[in-house]
């Protein structure tokens, strides 16, 4: 009975640890240049930073023109097309 109880605590354990780490997230700190409603543009050096936001963006203070912030992010891929190698088209005809 212990054996099966610890066996099932570790795999919830184990399922957690999985399902909780999630996406790599990044951040970004610097003055806010600009706010719409579906992106934030901050100054990163001399970098202008481009990050669209939605509405289920968490936002804790009051956002606006000049208030330094701390940005975190995720990468995502929306969409991935696949090109055909010119160079491996070549050696097949010959």
């Amino acid at each position: 009975m212990k054996n099966i109880l610890m066996l099932v605590c570790a795999f919830v354990f184990v399922a957690t640890v999985v399902f909780a780490a999630g996406p790599k997230t990044y951040q970004v700190t610097g003055p806010v240049l600009e706010v719409t409603a579906d992106k934030i543009f901050v100054q990163k050096g001399k970098d202008k930073w481009e990050i669209n936001r939605d509405a289920a963006t968490k936002v804790a203070g009051d956002l606006k023109v000049g208030s330094k912030v701390t940005i975190e992010y995720t990468m995502k891929a929306t969409t991935i097309e696949v090109k055909a190698d010119k160079k491996a088209d070549t050696k097949k005809k010959k």
